[in-house]
């Protein structure tokens, strides 16, 4: 059976730390919270490199507040992804090479100059991590609009090999990657390729919603969950906070336990992350789905010194209608 990790993405949101259910009195500095996070969860997302080049001295300060297993899964730079980059996100030595007619651009607007630069540096920027047998994959998360097209099959693999030696997983955010037709197609080019699949629990019912597939396509698997804001999910002018907002029910949770059995099957490592970044609603659910597996997260007195100020005490608290814990 595969080795299971249970976490959040991101252990820093300013409404996690506003919650003040989560860490404790005495993490007051960045170094406790990561040293705590890190005792109840044995993995977490970064995502702030999305937005901004991670730097080698934060990864060198990560490992160093972590314990031995712990793994850190860093988000893509989000031009890597087709996503719209502000030119104030560049660092200040390489603006003057970014179109500067724009104040937002897309990959397709940099120059190759800019473009090897910038995953040159990503790639430096996590090597800390990987050279302490910390760094857990790269997150390739690319917006709706990607669909399967040649020039996008084409992208993914130049960026496989630009952050090599690091181990790169994607995750699609249009179902037109996993209809009944190209789903096992694109699976088995994942697998060709040992790029990791990332499977999704999210809104469906809307033109862009990806089916909950569990499969592994390396010897890791990689599941992320957003919730299930329907309201939320494509309304226009929602802030990442709000269309993540949902603390699961436990029926919502019980559905996945067969999938992530399968998963385990399929894999050596299985990592579960949870993308609900809504004050408490990371911890809380992470916990929550680690006790139904009975397995997956971190130090058990860790755990359990949680868990009051989270309100999940005795058996499993069940949740009533809407976002809000009842």
């Amino acid at each position: 059976m595969a080795n299971t990790y249970i976490g959040t993405c991101s252990w820093t949101d300013a409404s996690l730390l506003k919650a003040a259910t989560f860490y404790p009195g005495r993490a007051a500095t960045a170094d406790e919270r990561l040293r705590f996070y890190s005792a109840v969860f044995p993995i977490v997302e970064v995502d702030s490199s999305y937005y901004a080049l991670p730097s080698a001295a934060n990864a060198r300060l990560w490992s160093e507040r972590t314990p031995p297993g712990f793994k850190f899964h860093i988000k893509a730079f989000r031009l890597f992804t087709f996503h719209w980059t502000e030119v104030k996100s560049l660092p200040k030595d390489l603006k003057s090479i970014a179109p500067l007619e724009k104040d937002r651009f897309y990959f397709r607007d940099a120059s190759n100059e800019l473009r090897n630069e910038l995953m040159n540096r990503f790639s430096r920027a996590i090597a800390p991590l990987s050279e302490t047998g910390k760094l857990g994959i790269v997150l390739l998360q690319f917006p709706k609009w990607v669909t399967p097209r040649p020039d996008a099959f084409d992208h993914i693999l130049r960026m496989q090999s630009a952050l090599r030696p690091h181990q790169v997983a994607v995750e699609f955010r249009n179902k037109a990657w996993l209809t009944e037709q190209r789903g096992k197609e694109t699976l088995r080019w994942l697998e060709d390729n040992k790029l990791a699949f990332v499977c999704v629990d999210e809104p469906q019912g809307f033109v862009s919603s990806v089916p909950p597939v569990a499969a592994a396509t390396t010897d890791i698997a990689y599941a992320r969950f957003h919730g299930r804001n329907q309201g939320n999910w494509e309304k226009p002018g929602q802030s990442v906070i709000d269309r993540f907002d949902w603390y699961y029910k436990d029926e919502e949770l019980r559905e996945w336990l067969p999938k992530i059995r399968t998963l385990q099957e399929e894999a050596r490592e299985v990592h579960l992350l949870f993308n609900t970044n809504k004050g408490d609603q990371g911890p809380f659910n992470a916990i929550k789905l680690g006790r139904m597996l009975g397995e997956g997260l971190g130090d058990e007195e860790a755990v359990r010194s949680v868990e009051p100020r989270l309100g999940l005490v005795g058996e499993q608290l069940e949740l009533g209608a809407g976002v809000g814990r009842a």
